[in-house]
């Protein structure tokens, strides 16, 4: 029977984190259950109580956060998890490729969401949990930036489903002229223009959307090639970067206009190098 205060153990750990991953699955296909029961059956099993249970759960939510991947709705996450935590996550996620799929699925649903997707650019509010070596490891090896940009699949639908929504939008306000005229312009003439949907304020002005998509929460860091920065800082009129996020449940954005530096912290990553 474990002391109350003291740290979770593998073997507790390995069986939370499957249950609240299950929970997880279970969410996102559109399944129901039960959590007052869940949360018995993993008292019996651990010996804890069920406040102590629901902590924990709110804190693998954050390390799915961390992750930038889903989480539970109902265990908002809060911080001050332990490592062991964070590898007990990784461990499960990287069996049969789970972490891959949360990542990249994209679930049957009509092909716009009904009513406005577009909300307030989110307050980034750092987890307060000390740096750790094996934690900053772990994120790095998942990097959802550069995760969610190879990801062509997820990146093409949430392109098409923007594209959608602008037509869709513009069409409801009364402007039919303007609907139109929206361009799927990555699809239609390849990557080159460094962004991605021509569409219209509601006045007629124009908009250059680069769209990002993640399924994770609104503040997954995501990744700008050098050529959508040039575009966006010669072009702040036009330009907008669209942040399509939980996109595997009930996808949602908010627009950033140059200069992006005053919304992000831009981290040069790679380098392109030529023999001397």
């Amino acid at each position: 029977m474990p002391v109350v205060g003291e740290p979770w153990g593998p073997v507790e750990l390995e069986l939370i984190v499957a249950d609240y991953l299950e929970m997880l699955q279970m969410e996102l296909g559109g399944e129901t259950f039960n959590k007052a029961s869940r949360n018995r059956a993993l008292q019996e099993l651990t010996g804890r109580t069920r406040g102590s249970i629901e902590f924990k759960h709110q804190n693998i939510s954050a390390v799915m956060v961390r992750l930038g991947l889903p989480f539970v709705r109902g265990y908002l996450p809060r911080t001050n998890y332990q490592r062991a935590l964070f590898r007990a996550v990784e461990g499960r996620l990287n069996e049969g490729g789970l972490g891959d799929k949360l990542a990249t699925e994209q679930p049957e649903r009509p092909a716009v969401t009904a009513g406005p997707i577009y909300q307030d650019v989110p307050d980034f509010e750092p987890d307060g949990t000390p740096g750790d070596l094996e934690i900053d490891c772990i994120i790095r090896r998942f990097d959802p930036a550069r995760r969610d940009a190879r990801a062509r699949a997820l990146g093409r639908a949430g392109e098409e489903f923007l594209f959608r929504y602008e037509k869709q939008y513009l069409s409801e306000i009364g402007r039919d002229d303007l609907s139109s005229r929206v361009r799927w312009v990555a699809r239609d003439d390849g990557d080159g223009a460094g962004y991605d949907i021509l569409s219209f304020s509601k006045e007629g002005a124009e908009r250059w959307l680069e769209v990002k998509t993640t399924n994770g929460p609104a503040t997954t860091p995501f990744w700008i090639s050098e050529n959508e920065r040039r575009v966006a800082e010669q072009n702040p009129k036009v330009f907008r970067l669209a942040r399509l996020y939980d996109f595997s449940r009930q996808p949602s954005a908010y627009r950033l206009r140059p200069p992006l530096s005053n919304h992000v912290k831009l981290v040069p990553t790679e380098y392109r190098a030529t023999l001397l």
